[in-house]
């Protein structure tokens, strides 16, 4: 089978190899999938400069979610079957930018059947996230404001549709005008371009000087400084990542001034701590999807061959919305 790997850190560009290598068979309690749609995500840049959390033995496969038709299943795998249609995230050195991936036959998914292959390939990452974000670290209400920044990327994009769904009022952030009608698709209220606008000053004005009541904030650095200067009495700063590459350091006197609450999320750690959780989730998801209220937005759908370049404009920030191989 063809598959991209990861031989040297760095630069996805730099790194990745298209290699032939064997079909991989599964061990007890995983899942063979054959590759129908892999989403692009942050964490496969970070995982190809040595940068993530999980650090795989080299030489790997990225490609950290993934939606596929099963085609093996080890011993112990149960509530599967071969040929059924599913997404989930592979076994961290058999990802799925290739023509078959491993996923833990534990954590295997049902793909929707109204979301076709790439759509259901950039679903469980960032809106599982951002329901654990919203419902059960913040309890988003209806009424309230929530401000996405890095809302045309992958986890902001599905906030805003989650957002919405809850019936908040949802501002996005964004940088530049492509991005910005991308999140204005997406059901965005408002949308603020940072290169050419101060985002606390638009929130303090559109807010009438409330301020918001839940910052999902993936990006760390400035946005969150600036959030701390526009979060409401009694909000709650969602901390979910730092794609801007600054952690900042929270200061808690501030919190306590203004009476707001920070609150972090790690989702992979539900993986280990409570996986009920996780299926929980995956049902509630499910009933949105199937009433029309949140489906991904794919903008880009590639080949194989396009790969490097994908996860290299997506380290580079020069992406809008979801970039998917297609096989």
């Amino acid at each position: 089978m063809r598959a991209w790997q990861v031989t040297e850190l760095g630069e996805p560009t730099a790194v990745l190899r298209l290699a032939e290598t064997a079909i991989p068979a599964p061990a007890p309690g995983q899942v063979i999938v054959r590759t129908l749609a892999t989403a692009a995500n942050f964490p496969d840049v970070l995982m190809c400069r040595g940068e993530y959390q999980e650090k795989p033995e080299l030489p790997f496969t990225p490609g950290v979610e993934v939606c596929g038709e099963v085609t093996a299943l080890g011993e112990g795998v149960t509530g599967v079957a071969v040929g059924d249609r599913v997404m989930g995230m592979p076994i961290r050195r058999h990802g799925g930018f290739a023509d078959y991936a491993v996923l833990p036959g534990d954590l295997v998914f049902p793909a929707p059947p109204s979301l076709d292959d790439a759509e259901a390939s950039a679903f469980m990452i960032a809106y599982q996230t951002g329901w654990f974000a919203l419902h059960k670290r913040t309890q988003l209400q209806p009424g309230e404001t929530l401000l996405v920044h890095a809302a045309a990327g992958g986890v902001g994009s599905a906030a805003i549709q989650l957002g919405k769904a809850a019936g908040a009022t949802v501002i996005g952030v964004v940088g530049g005008p492509a991005k910005a009608a991308y999140a204005h698709d997406l059901g965005a209220d408002l949308v603020i371009d940072r290169h050419t606008e101060n985002f606390v000053s638009v929130v303090k004005e559109f807010t009438e000087g409330r301020g918001a009541d839940v910052v999902y904030d993936p990006v760390g650095g400035d946005a969150y400084n600036g959030s701390t200067k526009c979060i409401a009495f009694e909000g709650r700063i969602l901390v979910i990542g730092f794609a801007g590459g600054t952690i900042p350091t929270a200061a808690l006197n501030h919190a306590l001034i203004k009476n707001y609450s920070i609150v972090g999320l790690h989702w992979g750690l539900y993986r280990e701590k409570n996986p009920a959780a996780l299926f929980a989730c995956h049902a509630e998801l499910d009933k949105l999807v199937a009433d029309g209220a949140i489906r991904p937005l794919i903008s880009e759908r590639i080949g194989l061959e396009q790969v490097p370049d994908a996860l290299q404009r997506l380290a580079d920030g020069k992406t809008v919305g979801r970039i998917c191989y297609v096989a």
